[in-house]
């Protein structure tokens, strides 16, 4: 199968026959062979309703691609986010070159062909979509974003404009590779690259006004995605050995506090033989400082401790209840 198209969706039941139909005719017209995984993350709307009746409508699995691709769905019991969506709807694409994109009609289906050339002629690992125009409002999205990416090229060293762009297209060993998790779907390129693919390009892509709905992400998700930009950075360089952290900066203010208690004593010690009178330990502020930074040590000491028996033993992350799938062999 040349290509797999995952669409993770919420509540967009309404843009779902309208992108099914432009992603039909573009795949046609090129005569790939294809599948749509349509994630339903928890929708309270009809969407899993249309995911069934494309389903329904679809050819046979030995069809010549002239007649269509096959429809599959995920619908998960509850909202997980889109981390979630496109972490099984990874697992189960079968597609050589694997392509995602936002079920809103704002990713056009036109720009999958370049983009899968890209990947099999160009010899990239990923391409992500540059949204270089864009139609959001200026103030509570473009603004934000530019100054998010700014921050994210910094950080992972990865020079894409747009690193959050839902239109991207992955060669197939790199979606089977990377683990996306939490919130993590903002740095997939980040993930690719520590997972070893490190060919990544980026192509200019159009951006389109919203037709039906509204957004389902606010102005927190910039929040949340920088806390999220600094655990992606502390797990790729601590997240396998935590005790490399913890332990070296434990050590070192337990280090600092020791010395600072010997230095307490010897100023008793030094005030007692040069004036003959001691002043009490606990009224020198240092030494409260001086214990406070030894248990600080022995904690984060600790943690360094615990964390490495966490890794040691934690099971799956990635456990979410599916209610039911379609077009699953």
């Amino acid at each position: 199968m040349d290509i797999s198209i995952i669409v993770p969706l919420y509540n967009e039941a309404e843009s779902l026959p309208h992108l099914y139909e432009w992603i039909a005719r573009v795949m046609n017209e090129h005569k790939f062979t294809y599948e749509v995984i349509f994630v339903n993350d928890g929708s309270t709307d009809n969407s899993w309703q249309v995911i069934k009746s494309l389903n329904a409508q679809r050819p046979t699995p030995n069809a010549p691609a002239a007649e269509g691709g096959l429809v599959k769905g995920i619908c998960f019991r509850r909202n997980y986010g889109k981390s979630a969506a496109l972490y099984c709807g990874f697992k189960a694409a079968q597609g050589n070159v694997v392509n995602t994109m936002d079920a809103d009609l704002q990713d056009s289906p036109d720009e999958i062909p370049e983009l899968y050339r890209m990947i099999t002629e160009d010899g990239y690992d990923l391409v992500s979509g540059w949204k270089q125009k864009r139609y959001d409002n200026a103030l509570t999205k473009n603004l934000p974003s530019k100054l998010f990416n700014a921050t994210a090229r910094r950080v992972t060293g990865i020079q894409l404009h747009d690193m959050n762009c839902g239109l991207k297209a992955y060669r197939r060993e790199v979606v089977k590779n990377i683990e996306v998790f939490s919130e993590m779907h903002r740095y997939i390129p980040y993930l690719a690259k520590n997972a070893g693919f490190t060919k990544i390009g980026e192509k200019v892509v159009q951006h389109r006004k919203r037709e039906f709905g509204e957004s389902k992400f606010g102005m927190s998700r910039f929040v949340n995605g920088y806390l999220d930009l600094m655990t992606i950075w502390f797990l790729n360089k601590f997240g396998k050995q935590p005790m490399h952290f913890f332990g070296l900066v434990g050590s070192l203010m337990f280090l600092i506090g020791m010395v600072a208690i010997c230095v307490v004593i010897g100023m008793k010690i030094h005030a007692l033989c040069t004036v003959g009178t001691s002043m009490l330990l606990g009224v020198n502020p240092y030494f409260h400082i001086s214990i406070l930074m030894m248990i600080l040590g022995c904690m984060l000491f600790l943690a360094g401790f615990l964390g490495e028996l966490i890794i040691r033993n934690s099971q799956s992350r990635n456990d979410y209840l599916i209610k039911e799938t379609i077009g699953e062999e």
